[in-house]
């Protein structure tokens, strides 16, 4: 089953809030990339200021296998989460180029663990690549939280 690129955003963030780390964690080309930088939208790059997550496949198969353990203290009780996206618009192409396509999405994201919530807005730059069973993989998700440079509590999923 082949997915428009859109369509493979929505399906990403569903494998989140659904739980499903491993599906997820396979959208990924083994060169793909989580980031959140710390400047939010304004940050040009990863290499010239810190970031709230900078993670390589190898950093995304370690935050799996821990959601998957039943010692990870920091799951109990459970996390859970909720994406509501804007439809996914589509970017000039990176400097990449050939079939590389590049979607911004606007979202809203609720994380709950026991009775505290926490709130986020921002917009993902997915950077995907032709591949994988569903036609793509993402090359890089960068988030982008509106309140990036402010003080945030722990995050214990994946924006």
């Amino acid at each position: 089953m082949t997915l428009s690129a859109e369509d493979f955003v929505v399906h990403e963030a569903e494998l989140i809030d659904d739980r499903r780390w491993d599906d997820w964690l396979a959208l990924f080309a083994p060169d793909g990339r989580y980031w959140i930088p710390l400047q939010g939208a304004a940050q040009a790059d990863a290499d010239s200021h810190n970031a709230l997550a900078l993670e390589d496949r190898l950093l995304l198969e370690l935050r799996v296998k821990r959601l998957h353990s039943p010692r990870a203290h920091s799951q109990h009780p459970a996390s859970r989460c909720q994406h509501v996206l804007q439809a996914p618009r589509r970017l000039p192409a990176a400097a990449e180029g050939g079939n590389t396509v590049r979607l911004r999405t606007a979202f809203l994201y609720v994380e709950s663990r026991g009775p505290q919530q926490v709130l986020l807005a921002g917009h993902c730059v997915h950077t995907l690549v032709p591949g994988g069973p569903l036609g793509w993989l993402i090359r890089e998700k960068r988030v982008n939280l509106l309140d990036a440079g402010q003080p945030l509590p722990a995050i214990q999923l994946f924006v």
